[in-house]
């Protein structure tokens, strides 16, 4: 009976486990400086899910290659109007979405070295949507072929 028991419990702690394991990830809203923002969209439901929550955002950048292939792990600094660093992060997908006060910002992102800056303006209750681009590097990248880009 004893040896049941045990095996009983080995079998619900795997069970546990296994289903904890297969839940889908979520991404995660961070705040900070008064900004929340959010990053991710690696795979279909990562990326239906940022989706779905666009309309809590007013600023959406999406990293990609020329070719049009996604990027993550890239560099992210958002600065007010009179230069204060609200955000310094790194994207977890080729989607990051921040919730700003409207103003004008300044946008900086790094792909393996390779910086881009703009000024943007956001205002509350829209989305404004900034395609950030770099050139593949065909030793490490490997571009999808035309009729597979998304436009």
């Amino acid at each position: 009976m004893r040896r049941m028991t045990c095996v009983g419990l080995a079998a619900a702690t795997m069970i546990g486990v296994l289903g904890t394991a297969q839940a889908p990830a979520q991404e995660k809203v961070v705040t900070h400086n008064n900004v929340s923002f959010v990053s991710g969209g690696v795979g279909v439901d990562s990326e239906e899910r940022l989706k779905a929550r666009a309309k809590e955002f007013n600023l959406k950048l999406v990293f990609t290659l020329v070719e049009g292939n996604y990027l993550a792990d890239i560099q992210v600094s958002l600065k007010d109007a009179s230069g204060k660093t609200l955000v310094e992060d790194v994207a977890d997908g080729p989607f990051f979405m921040a919730k700003l006060p409207a103003g004008a910002y300044s946008v900086t992102v790094g792909n393996n070295g390779q910086i881009q800056t703009r000024k943007v303006s956001v205002r509350v209750g829209g989305l404004r949507t900034e395609y950030f681009r770099w050139p593949s590097n065909p030793q490490t990248d490997f571009p999808l072929p035309p009729e597979q880009r998304r436009e």
